[in-house]
């Protein structure tokens, strides 16, 4: 499995960064051709105490090529436009794939 990981810091305003992300956003990612599934974690801190972090997304793909297929689609894009819109300067998206030892 391969993941997309997005992990965003923290929002300005928390209720109106909840109220795109979870209103807008993941409906628009979710429907991504090929995404197998996807987590949602809110980052409430860290063994040193505050985080600068406030959420990460991971997107489940089968592999890298089902990956790079659904980047090109419609629905990838729309979600990609809507990212860079309210979140743009929050966000830091990267591959990640699965290790089974």
């Amino acid at each position: 499995m391969v993941k997309l990981i997005a992990l965003y810091k923290q929002p300005e305003d928390q209720q109106k960064f909840d109220g795109h992300y979870f209103g807008t956003h993941a409906p628009i990612t979710e429907k991504i051709p090929g995404l197998k599934k996807m987590e949602v974690t809110k980052i409430i801190g860290s063994p040193m105490g505050e985080s600068e972090y406030y959420l990460l997304c991971e997107m489940y793909y089968e592999d890298k090529d089902a990956l790079n297929t659904a980047m090109k689609t419609d629905e990838a894009k729309a979600s990609g436009k809507d990212l860079m819109k309210f979140a743009g300067n929050l966000v830091t998206l990267m591959i990640g794939e699965e290790v089974n030892e």
